[in-house]
């Protein structure tokens, strides 16, 4: 566990940008200028594009003032040519769970975040079927039910807009939730959205990938958590897993087993994202451990 999520009041930043010199002095300096305390400092060069990706933890001299420091230091690194995205390890992102038909991932969800393993609070659990309302409630969430048709999409996205922004929703995690969120519903929401997509991609993208898989003859399926973008399942992947299969194996085999896959890879992507340990940039992420 990272010195983080052990203590509220440590700040977090990821920033990247051009790669030059001294950044790292720089940031270090910044911190130690303002009577701050570095817990924790990661970075990655990458050389094939020239980017400075940096990921750091610090407790602020003054933690009543956290969040001037983390807009002074957002300031700063803008100041120095790099985009910084800083967090607050006290804060408790709003998510909303977006499912379907299939359970297994939201209820490894729901129990992480019943035990406390996820400093966020699931403010919706939101489904085109009545399905899992039972659950949901179970757990202590609250079940919104939208139809989606191919009749009544627009309208159904509009709600679910609706319902996010009232609820000021920070994260969408897609838990094998069956319907392709459209640009307009990505754009308008305009914030991280989180799905788990039952291949290892690129390969086998769209719809029935363990079928396709079969048909292949593959020797290893897989599954991946990406962010949702306009393209279907080309989104900037944040984890993936693999297992093996042989011919022996059926379709039936196939969902099974990578059912299994599905709710670790899932599980895995959700944590980082809410510890900040992934960083965005072009179509592809660092994630830092």
């Amino acid at each position: 566990m990272s010195a983080a999520a052990l203590n509220p009041d440590v700040l977090v930043a990821l920033l990247h940008g051009p790669d030059r010199p001294g950044i790292v002095a720089r940031v270090s300096g910044w911190i130690f200028e303002r009577g701050g305390n570095i817990l924790h400092a990661d970075q990655h060069h990458d050389r094939s594009s020239g980017v400075f990706i940096q990921r750091i933890e610090w407790t602020p001299a003054n933690p009543s003032a956290a969040a001037a420091d983390a807009d002074a230091f957002r300031a700063f690194a803008n100041s120095i040519g790099m985009n910084a995205r800083v967090s607050s390890s006290g804060a408790r992102p709003r998510i909303a769970i977006f499912v379907s038909k299939f359970d297994h991932c939201f209820h490894d969800l729901a129990l992480r975040w019943k035990s406390g393993d996820y400093a966020c609070d699931i403010v919706a659990v939101v489904s085109n079927h009545r399905d899992l309302e039972v659950a949901a409630r179970g757990y202590g969430l609250p079940f919104h039910h939208i139809p989606v048709t191919a009749a009544t999409k627009d309208d159904a996205e509009a709600a679910q807009l609706a319902l996010l922004q009232s609820l000021d929703v920070e994260l969408v995690v897609l838990a094998r939730y069956m319907q392709v969120l459209s640009e307009s519903f990505l754009a308008q929401f305009g914030r991280p959205v989180i799905n788990i997509h039952h291949s290892f991609l690129p390969a086998f993208a769209g719809g029935r990938p363990y079928h396709q898989a079969a048909a292949r003859g593959v020797k290893l399926i897989g599954a991946t958590a990406h962010y949702a973008t306009a393209v279907l399942d080309d989104g900037p992947i944040i984890q993936q897993d693999v297992t093996r299969v042989t011919h022996r194996h059926s379709v039936d085999d196939m969902i099974r087993l990578g059912s299994d896959l599905e709710k670790i890879v899932l599980a895995h992507a959700v944590r980082w994202h809410l510890e900040s340990r992934v960083l965005v940039y072009g179509n592809k992420t660092v994630v830092f451990d």
